[in-house]
């Protein structure tokens, strides 16, 4: 007999880390946002404990921008409170905050090590400590060769690096992106998640929007799902995927038999395995009824359900075709 599992099975679902766990970075409770008219946020809560790595995934459009820029303090919401280290007016703290828009813009003449140091001193930080915290980031990111260049003769990638980097160079204790991934091809993609990791090591909270399933996955210790200016989740990603039963994949040599009456009511067969959803007693029980009935197991597979299945139950199909959409214009 095989056995594979592809994923270790929790006991209990992983609820998100709550204020009584950690101290929180961001507490929101009913923002609500209206343009001309036009509800784009409408009542939402979130908790981001400190130093966690949280996203705020969603399909463009969902209000995933409005709702970071309204926690920044950028615009004020028309209801709710919404708090940053406990502060109500986070304009107040913002030498503690890091933010990257999703409108990427740098001064094209700017040279690299000049552009860094400015956007420290937009929080605070003296130039002639923002150059040398500059040019050190930049050595640490293999981008010192770079200092001197201007912001135009940079690569796509190397000028959104140099921004990043803007965005920490006054080390601040939140660093809020907004799509931070959008335009990036997969190595720079691959060195901003390690980016991230880092800081969330050095007990930095970080929170960023995205369209992007997998990001998030890899990533999130916890989420919010947008879609249409509403949270219908909030919680750790764990517990997102495990609101979906994992799924038993079975194969075995007999085709039929007495043990088949043992399987789970969803049980379907489709060509030499049957699929169903893993029982809640587990399925140590159901292995020794079909050891019993010879049913001669060939493989057993469980397979944990995904952040993008679980999106689509929380968030619905239409939803989740639209985050796919705006994926296939990223590759465009």
């Amino acid at each position: 007999m095989h056995m594979q599992v592809g994923e270790q099975m929790s006991a209990s679902n992983v609820s998100a880390p709550t204020p009584g766990d950690r101290p929180l970075a961001i507490e929101a409770r009913g923002l609500v946002k209206s343009f001309d008219g036009t509800m784009a946020v409408k009542g939402i809560d979130l908790s981001v404990p400190e130093g966690a790595i949280y996203g705020v995934l969603g399909p463009n459009g969902a209000g995933k921008t409005t709702t970071l820029r309204m926690l920044l303090g950028i615009i004020d919401p028309d209801e709710g409170v919404r708090r940053v280290f406990g502060h109500d007016r986070p304009h107040d703290i913002g030498r503690l905050i890091g933010y990257l828009p999703e409108e990427r813009g740098l001064y094209p003449a700017m040279k690299a090590i000049e552009a860094i140091a400015f956007m420290g001193a937009l929080r605070g930080l003296p130039l002639a400590e923002g150059r040398k915290r500059g040019l050190e980031l930049l050595e640490k990111h293999d981008l010192a060769h770079a200092a001197d260049r201007t912001i135009r003769q940079l690569s796509k990638g190397m000028a959104q690096t140099v921004q990043l980097l803007g965005t920490l160079v006054h080390r601040p204790r939140l660093v809020v992106l907004d799509e931070p991934f959008s335009g990036l091809d997969a190595i720079n993609q691959g060195k901003l998640e390690r980016m991230i990791r880092a800081l969330a090591e050095d007990g930095v909270t970080v929170i960023f929007s995205t369209h992007v399933i997998h990001h998030a996955e890899r990533l999130c210790e916890g989420v919010a799902i947008i879609a249409g200016g509403k949270v219908p989740y909030t919680g750790s990603v764990e517990a997102a995927r495990d609101r979906i039963p994992a799924q038993v994949r079975l194969e075995t040599r007999a085709r039929d038999g007495a043990w088949t009456a043992a399987l789970p009511d969803d049980a379907r067969r489709e060509g030499d395995f049957f699929y169903f959803s893993l029982p809640e007693a587990g399925v140590e029980p159901l292995l020794k009824q079909l050891i019993e009935g010879e049913a001669g197991i060939l493989s057993l597979s469980i397979e944990r359900a995904g952040l993008h299945d679980a999106f689509v139950a929380i968030a619905g199909e239409a939803a989740a075709r639209q985050l796919e959409a705006d994926q296939a214009g990223d590759a465009s």
